[in-house]
């Protein structure tokens, strides 16, 4: 899969995902780290990324555009280090690939994976 990190999270990040085999990039690689939620929304669609963030605004934007895609991954965990995030991430990713496949919301809090189908009505 392909995956974006946000800004607000370390791009170390990344580093989990690339060793997992997978195709990962951070915002600050792409030139977009002082560029709006939306802007980034945009990048990530056109080029077929899943968002990683802990910024709720992506949830605002796929709420009141209801697409499909991209998808977007929320953390909401309170550990917030790309060592502890990776393994985490990692760990669910398994579970939930089909779903970010067809387009959807996946939260990933301390105690819990919650996933809900775009477009969100």
């Amino acid at each position: 899969m392909n995956f974006l990190i946000d800004n607000n999270l370390a791009p170390s990040l990344a580093l989990h995902l690339i060793n997992a085999g997978h195709h990962a990039c951070h915002v600050r690689e792409m030139v977009l780290h002082h560029a709006s939620d939306e802007a980034i929304f945009e990048h990530a669609a056109q080029h077929q990324r899943v968002i990683i963030s802990q910024d709720t605004d992506f949830g605002t934007i796929l709420a009141s555009r209801r697409v499909r895609l991209p998808s977007v991954i929320l953390f909401r965990c309170t550990r917030r280090s790309a060592d502890s995030l990776g393994p985490i991430l990692l760990a669910n990713l398994p579970a939930v690939v089909g779903d970010l496949e067809s387009g959807s919301l996946v939260v990933i809090d301390d105690t819990s994976v919650r996933v809900r189908r775009l477009p969100l009505l």
